[in-house]
């Protein structure tokens, strides 16, 4: 049979360095089709895309790292919408910390790729990892 779409682990490209994306890329980026997007800005206050003329959506790097924090809840760990805000909440205020083993899927590198693999770096995926904690840590702000 074949695997759902949903529920296996998609290599997600590397995100550009850029400041902003549209929805488009965004969609591309994620894995994830553009309704889908904008319905989540719906069910999940911390996404907030700029909107420009004519109601355009441009995402920051943050927003692209959140959106796959979020496609990784619901596609990939099977959280309701409800779950992963509550789940986003949690991690976002520091509550009910996981377990060091767990922590690995916080990042957005996939878990399944391992940083070093017999003595070679995954420079893409630990760059991808040090955003994300760079991300967690401005977001702890005030």
């Amino acid at each position: 049979m074949a695997a759902d779409k949903h529920t296996e682990r998609v290599n997600l490209p590397p995100i550009p360095a850029k400041r902003y994306f549209t929805i488009g890329e965004v969609s591309d980026l994620c894995a994830v089709k553009p309704h889908v997007l904008r319905y989540w800005e719906q069910e999940f206050t911390q996404l907030k895309p700029v909107k420009r003329r004519g109601n355009r959506r441009y995402y920051q790097h943050h927003e692209v790292l959140l959106i796959r924090r979020i496609r990784e809840l619901l596609y990939e760990q099977g959280f309701t919408i409800n779950g992963a805000r509550n789940r986003l909440d949690e991690l976002r205020h520091g509550v009910g910390a996981a377990p060091v083993h767990a922590a690995e899927s916080e990042i957005d590198a996939p878990a399944t790729t391992p940083l070093v693999t017999g003595g070679a770096v995954d420079v893409p995926s630990l760059r991808l990892a040090l955003q994300s904690v760079l991300e967690i840590l401005h977001s702890d702000k005030p």
